[in-house]
């Protein structure tokens, strides 16, 4: 970690050090072609235009990460790759506009990078070198940029896709298959342009770009089917509903003993006793195993305070909650309580396991698993 924003870590993995190695290894010839006489020195000015082209991808992340934390997200991580980068940040935008404002950032970034340094070589200062690496940078930034651009997941461009095709049709999940499959079009379109384009010319491809078409291509078509297969799974999620886990509970008053949740429990058949404000206002719940470990004889001199596990403000779950509303209120409790107070119109009608709310989750995702966080990349 070498620092944090938008109150997450800020990593370089191990594998950042391959593209850095690799990619000053492919510029190196360019540095050599301006100034052949650097000897030595053609390795640090290419390792300079690596940190230069990091430095920017890191910023295109940052971006991401500053306008997620904006709109409600908990920003997890932000990581420099042999990919480039990526930001991890936990929930899901509620609107087509978050999704979009997310994605579009990143890319805008780099673009407006590329305008900056294009304008620094423009001015020709520090000699031949320095224009070198402006010219360099700002190549790769305008690249960078409208590549992410492309309009298909897992590109920037996919999620900006994404977005319109859920704000004019009203489905997220609708959004997400169509800038999935184009992703997997975008990936094989690009492949088919660097094979063909050189046999219409008359010519013969080139392995070098071919090479690297076909890893862009790999890595387009496989993150564009993680990008479905978490569609699909979003979408069964939606399916899962507190109304349908709901179990009976009983409700006491602050004051209450033991004694007065034991037969609140025993009348209703509960399986948990909430404990609420004379407003009807939840506070804390009683469950049946803890409520067992007290002594019968015990149980009247016990206040409920000693037996109960206290909730947070608004520590309790709507009974119309459902999908991905229902897992990240469910998972924002679970620290709190095991078992939460589900309300309706101000009552209290009941409680939520959080271990059943996982259990459906895991049977309504293809493949099980649990909830996972989104990602923009870079």
């Amino acid at each position: 970690m070498i620092g944090r924003v938008a109150g997450a870590p800020v990593i370089i993995t191990p594998s950042w050090a391959i593209a850095a190695v690799l990619l000053t290894v492919l510029f190196a010839p360019t540095v050599e072609a301006y100034q052949p006489d650097l000897g030595g020195g053609i390795y640090v000015v290419a390792f300079a235009f690596v940190v230069l082209l990091f430095g920017s991808v890191m910023l295109h992340e940052v971006a991401h990460a500053v306008v997620a934390r904006k709109l409600g997200h908990r920003v997890t991580e932000l990581a420099l790759t042999v990919w480039g980068g990526h930001t991890a940040y936990t929930g899901t935008s509620a609107r087509p506009r978050d999704s979009f404002l997310v994605a579009v950032v990143g890319p805008l970034t780099n673009l407006l990078l590329a305008a900056g340094f294009w304008l620094l070589f423009d001015a020709r200062i520090g000699g031949e070198i320095v224009p070198l690496l402006f010219y360099a940078a700002a190549f790769s930034n305008a690249f960078v940029g409208f590549f992410n651009l492309l309009p298909g997941l897992p590109l920037d461009g996919g999620q900006v896709l994404e977005s319109a095709v859920w704000a004019a049709t009203g489905s997220r999940y609708r959004g997400a298959v169509a800038a999935a499959w184009t992703g997997r079009a975008v990936a094989v379109g690009l492949l088919v342009v660097v094979l063909l384009l050189p046999l219409a010319r008359g010519g013969l491809p080139d392995w070098y770009t071919v090479l690297w078409a076909v890893l862009i291509g790999t890595f387009l078509w496989s993150g564009a089917g993680a990008s479905l297969r978490a569609a699909r799974r979003r979408e069964a999620v939606t399916r899962v509903e507190a109304r349908a886990l709901v179990r009976p509970a009983s409700v006491v008053p602050t004051d209450a003993s033991a004694a007065d949740v034991a037969r609140a429990a025993a009348a209703a058949g509960a399986w948990a006793v909430v404990v609420v404000e004379p407003s009807g206002r939840p506070v804390a719940v009683v469950e049946a195993p803890t409520l067992a470990s007290v002594p019968p004889e015990r149980l009247a001199a016990t206040p409920v305070a000693a037996v109960a596990v206290g909730l947070p403000g608004g520590g309790w779950v709507e009974l119309g909650a459902r999908g991905e509303d229902l897992v990240d209120r469910v998972a924002a409790l679970a620290r709190a309580a095991a078992v939460l107070p589900v309300v309706d119109a101000g009552r209290v009608v009941g409680v939520l396991l959080v271990n059943d709310v996982v259990q459906a989750v895991q049977r309504a995702r293809p493949g099980g698993g649990p909830p996972q966080g989104r990602s923009g990349r870079g």
